[in-house]
């Protein structure tokens, strides 16, 4: 058993302590809500007051945060590196720029802390199933500290380089994802206006060469997968708002690395008037609404 502060408990943050909790961990937790706070609590977790008080006295510090700003806020300001005792190993879950981790990242060296950039894969279902994929950047003696604790939570733990190299893979794993979801909207609009029921289409699709695991399990289309947030009123596994703001990553890190993105682009752009017309808290599949707005 391991002792574990875990910071951020969202949609994402609050299943993967839950399953922590379940491998037979002590969380020590801290969230600006209460309410998360105090369900945390209910399944088992022990409350913090603070980001630093839920890294002292701990193996292992996990953040789970919204952006980079607010990672550099918990980690440097008399947060998490001020409260980690010597020896813990840090781990970011927080999908982020590539600059900020590598920034946070050898601060925490410089204070003799080691550190792992581990942002995840698989939305709100697979953090609740303990099914995620963690995408990891950071030295190899780290990631192999961090591997028995990210098995708790995930199926498929990857050492994708050094630090940084995690971010960088989820950027380009998300950037797919909104190019991905933006097309099936596309196509299932088109075919169903040319006269092919939707059903049809969907099942000629999910066989056939322009199948995804995106298109076959998210499908933008209402009422073609039954499981599908398009199908439930675009409840939220993943915010659209969410999508944009990994989108925006995606072409900050196209301009660093002189890479030409023009779907990444489009992509963009097409999230940017969807979270703006006010679908923002919607599943990042209710995109096909800013091609047909009748749809809901």
């Amino acid at each position: 058993m391991a002792r574990i502060g875990f910071v951020g408990l969202g949609k994402m943050g609050g299943p993967m302590v839950r399953n922590l909790i379940k491998a037979g961990h002590s969380v020590k937790v801290f969230d600006l809500s209460e309410e998360a706070v105090n369900f945390a609590v209910q399944s088992g977790a022990q409350s913090a007051p603070s980001a630093k008080d839920a890294a002292g006295g701990v193996e292992y510090a996990i953040t789970m945060l919204p952006e980079g700003s607010h990672v550099r806020e918990v980690m440097l300001n008399d947060g998490v590196l001020a409260g980690a005792d010597p020896g813990t190993l840090l781990i970011d879950c927080s999908t982020i720029d590539v600059d900020t981790a590598r920034a946070v990242c050898e601060t925490a060296k410089e204070a003799g802390l080691a550190m792992v950039d581990a942002p995840v894969s698989g939305g709100v279902q697979g953090a609740e199933a303990g099914t995620l994929t963690f995408m990891c950047g950071g030295e190899a003696d780290a990631f192999a500290r961090a591997r028995p604790i990210l098995e708790a939570m995930g199926k498929n733990i990857v050492h994708c380089g050094g630090p940084g190299v995690g971010q960088a893979t989820k950027i380009c794993n998300n950037m797919l994802v909104g190019i991905n979801l933006l097309g099936a909207a596309e196509a299932m609009l088109m075919g169903t206006r040319l006269g092919v029921p939707k059903e049809t289409l969907f099942n000629v699709i999910s066989t056939s060469t322009g199948a995804s695991f995106l298109f076959d399990n998210m499908n933008p289309m209402p009422d073609v997968v039954a499981t599908a947030p398009s199908s439930r009123g675009f409840e939220p596994g993943f915010m659209a708002k969410l999508m944009l703001k990994d989108l925006r990553l995606s072409q900050l890190a196209a301009l660093a690395s002189a890479t030409s993105t023009p779907l990444g682009a489009v992509a963009t752009a097409a999230y940017q008037q969807h979270v703006e017309a006010g679908h923002g808290d919607e599943d990042v599949s209710s995109i096909i609404k800013i091609l047909d707005p009748k749809i809901n």
